[in-house]
């Protein structure tokens, strides 16, 4: 397969040559206008050089259980989800292969929201503090994309708040479900002469499908914006987080999966484990124009996180983690004219401070803290220097080129010394290029070419060291992808839009997570050698008539490592690299009555996935069927929207998360058969 995708992409390559030279010009509106941000230059989507997907506020919240993130982002090709339902570990997230080695957290994707980072300097996401209630748009750019955003850049999610409405309104939506879901959420907004707001508090409660796997979780989140006049725009965001339980049920082997999938594993349950956090952030960005032409934006954000964690195991099993984080950049964007013809470029300054005091103690059973047995603090810098350039070559040609210089320095002062000094300090800087065209073919056709690179450090936690002591385990070195990409998107007759892609990325000195023996749960990380992902992402959404809509999308993944000798001197060169399902298949069918009820039935297939390295362990696939159905009525100023939801229609029996080459073959955390909800929504509007 993977000869037949470089074939491919040599013949693609070969038409977007030939069609640059003779193609007819395209009409600049060809597609309907979708404007993407998380290329850092508002564009239409139909000019941009690289996969994106955008996905929108209803599908992210109509009739929603809006548990996790996948919900919304099982759609979008390239992207593989897992562990919906542990949220001491959080959801697994990856984009072509950047995330599948995450056990907990998220990484290698760079998580944005209203422009504001929720990834750490070192390359760690969470998206535990996004409210989904009060998500506008979800942009998905599929692919390294270091050249834009820096460390840890294998793809980018960047999350929109709603924005202030025109007429001030208040809602109020109450849901709950199966296995004791509850999920209250208060929203409000307006907009005023000068200032436009919009408020949601939301509290929500899950005793969870497994035993020790309770959560509960309460947001606050503020989107305000100001208009100072002359076309200065100034924003500020706001978001606290507090989730007191977040149990971890650990995952088992397959003898006691049989004996009882509801099942924790037992030490779990021993040393309660999971985590706690609570986190505040604020975040402000500014935009001015200077003359016609030119325009300054300015961001700066602060947060602080308070983490507690306790392992499944007794020697240091119980983390205490009290994070500082915040930055800031600055950018200038001219749009005029290059030679003659329209050409945009920014350049700008990113940079972003990280602080971690991090403690460790003895796990007790029951989780009582027991003798200190780690004290260090951890601070990340991050300085990224960035130029980016669209030039329109001719009326149905766009050329785009950029480069990006990061500089990340980890910094470890041991304050435990009774194991010796283990301070340290480590620099990592890479140059990130990217080159990208874009060619209209016709009026509805647009085929475009892309080459761009990533590159990602491990984070602090993965730098742990597998001997247990402080500082940082040496050994490790970032990994750097390089990414071949083609692809068409074009629309059929006004109503249905498609895009394909064809990718090739290299990657040197992949980070592979593995655990040892005296620390099962704990997980530590060693360098691959080479590998590589070859894969094919498809979608298409197709609008019969004005109510019916239906889309499907699909995933191939070639993904395999190309050189691979781990520290036991196990040679892995050959194998499917595990964690990503080789298949993905997604398909929805949604209809909206003029009456006001609506219904949507989606259906997600999976292929098999390897659990382990050496390819031993094989996990089936497994094929899931949704359905959302609704009603919305207005009376005069009130709205009311009573919904109901069955996840896992056909009660498919499979396993949520596949934990990466856990010790003692404890892989699986099974995932509930079929399961309701139902809620109301009730908005006022204020006139």
């Amino acid at each position: 397969m993977t000869t037949t995708i470089h074939s491919t992409l040599a013949a693609v390559c070969t038409l977007l040559a030939a069609a640059s030279a003779g193609a007819q010009p395209a009409s600049t509106n060809s597609l309907e206008e979708i404007i993407v941000t998380a290329t850092r230059m508002e564009k239409e989507l139909d000019r941009v050089p690289a996969a994106v997907s955008v996905v929108t506020q209803e599908d992210i919240q109509l009739a929603r259980q809006q548990l996790a993130l996948d919900e919304a982002l099982s759609r979008v090709p390239g992207v593989y989800l897992q562990n919906r339902f542990n949220f001491a570990q959080d959801l697994r997230v990856s984009i072509r292969g950047f995330g599948a080695r995450a056990n907990f957290g998220i990484r290698g994707i760079k998580i944005l929201v209203d422009g504001i980072p929720e990834t750490l300097p070192d390359g760690q996401g969470s998206v535990d503090s996004i409210d989904l209630g009060a998500a506008s748009q979800i942009e998905v750019l599929r692919g390294p994309s270091s050249s834009l955003w820096g460390n840890a850049s294998g793809g980018v999610i960047s999350v929109t708040s709603e924005l202030a409405p025109e007429e001030r309104f208040s809602e109020v939506r109450v849901t709950g479900g199966q296995d004791d879901y509850q999920k209250l959420q208060l929203k409000t907004g307006g907009q005023g002469d000068r200032m436009g707001y919009l408020l949601s508090l939301s509290d929500s409660s899950y005793d969870g499908y497994r035993t020790q796997s309770a959560a509960e979780n309460s947001q606050l989140t503020g989107r305000f914006n100001f208009d100072l006049g002359r076309d200065r725009e100034f924003l500020t965001v706001v978001n606290y987080t507090d989730q007191p339980i977040s149990d971890d049920p650990g995952a088992v082997n397959l003898a006691e999966l049989a004996a009882d999938r509801r099942a924790a594993r037992n030490v779990n349950v021993t040393f309660d484990a999971g985590e706690f956090l609570e986190q505040s952030r604020i975040g402000f960005v500014y935009n001015m124009p200077i003359g016609e032409k030119h325009r300054i934006s300015a961001r700066n954000y602060y947060a602080w996180r308070d983490f507690g964690n306790k392992l499944p195991f007794a020697a240091g099993g119980i983390v205490a983690l009290d994070r500082f984080f915040g930055g800031g950049g600055v950018s200038y964007t001219y749009d005029g004219t290059l030679g003659g013809r329209p050409n945009q470029v920014i350049v700008g300054l990113d940079f972003d401070h990280q602080d971690d005091d991090r403690t460790r103690f003895n796990n007790s059973a029951g989780g009582i803290p027991g003798a200190m047995t780690f004290d260090q603090n951890e601070t990340v810098r991050s300085q990224g220097l960035f130029a980016q350039n669209d030039l329109t070559l001719s009326d149905n040609v766009d050329l785009s080129f950029g480069v990006r210089i990061d500089d990340v320095e980890f910094d470890v002062t041991d304050r435990f010394l009774a194991d010796g000094d283990d301070s340290g300090k480590v620099e990592l800087d890479d140059v990130s290029p990217m080159l990208g065209i874009i060619v209209g073919l016709t009026d509805s056709l647009r085929l475009y070419g892309t080459y761009s690179s990533a590159f990602e450090t491990p984070t602090t936690t993965e730098f742990n060291r597998p001997d247990g002591a402080g500082g940082f385990n040496d050994t490790l070195e970032p990994q750097v992808a390089t990414n071949l990409e083609v692809g068409i998107r074009g629309v059929i007759g006004a109503k249905h839009f498609y895009e394909v892609a064809v990718f090739s990325i290299e990657v040197d000195d992949e980070l592979i997570p593995f655990e040892v023996p005296l620390s099962p749960g704990r997980v530590y990380y060693q360098n691959a050698g080479r590998s590589s992902r070859d894969g094919i992402e498809f979608s298409l959404t197709a609008n019969p008539t004005d109510r019916l809509r239906a889309m499907v999308s699909y995933t191939y993944s070639d993904f395999e490592y190309d050189e691979f000798v781990d520290a036991a001197l196990n040679d892995f060169s050959g194998n499917v690299i595990p964690g990503i399902g080789e298949h993905v298949l997604f398909a929805e069918i949604a209809y909206r009555h003029e009456r006001g009820w609506y219904a949507a039935l989606d259906v997600v297939d999976t292929g098999d996935q390897y659990a382990d390295n050496a390819n031993a362990v094989r996990e089936s696939g497994y094929t899931l069927a949704n359905l959302r159905l609704g009603y919305e009525k207005e009376l005069d100023s009130m709205t009311i929207t009573p919904f109901l939801g069955v996840n896992n229609l056909t009660d498919e029996t499979y396993n949520a998360n596949i934990r990466i080459n856990a010790f003692g073959n404890r892989f699986y955390e099974a995932a509930p058969g079929s399961n309701a909800y139902a809620g109301i929504a009730v908005s006022f509007k204020h006139r």
